[in-house]
């Protein structure tokens, strides 16, 4: 577990292009955290480290958006919203396991229901301090994200 201290906007939306630079198909990333926490920001980052254009937004009322990136070899994005989600059966008949497959997913409010889709994930718990500045705490289960994880804080240390 690692934490990263990001006192401005920029460095989370910096912090998220790294990440997404990153990612690849096969890849879930759950966001956790308190409302105004960052986790949109987060993942307007990733998109753009992902080579994905265009806005991305919280899908709060959609549940689920696919973001397809500009570069050819790069995978999708899935965002998904599980705030609104009632429970594991719900983000079961989201078929997000399939969609793991050729993309990358990035569920906000995911914890304690998204685990279940790989046995291989990175939790990243955002706090936003009274002074504004957020905390990020990286999680990695699985081998497949010990040494990138690493590689990731290692630059905003």
């Amino acid at each position: 577990m690692r934490t990263v201290e990001l006192p401005r906007e920029e460095d989370t939306l910096a912090f998220g292009r790294r990440l997404g630079a990153l990612l690849q198909a096969g890849d879930l990333v759950l966001l956790d955290g308190p409302l105004g926490a960052g986790k949109t920001v987060l993942t307007r980052g990733i998109a753009a480290g992902m080579g994905v254009t265009g806005a991305v937004t919280s899908p709060t009322f959609v549940i689920a958006r696919v973001h397809r990136p500009d570069v050819a070899d790069r995978p999708a994005l899935v965002h998904v919203d599980a705030y609104r989600l009632g429970g594991l059966e719900e983000i079961d008949d989201l078929d997000l396991d399939t969609d793991l497959t050729e993309s990358a997913v990035v569920v906000e409010w995911g914890s304690g229901m998204a685990e279940q889709l790989a046995d291989s994930f990175l939790a990243v718990r955002l706090q936003r301090r009274p002074d504004d500045v957020r905390e990020l705490t990286l999680e990695p289960h699985g081998e497949r994200w010990e040494q990138r994880v690493v590689e990731l804080v290692e630059q905003f240390e």
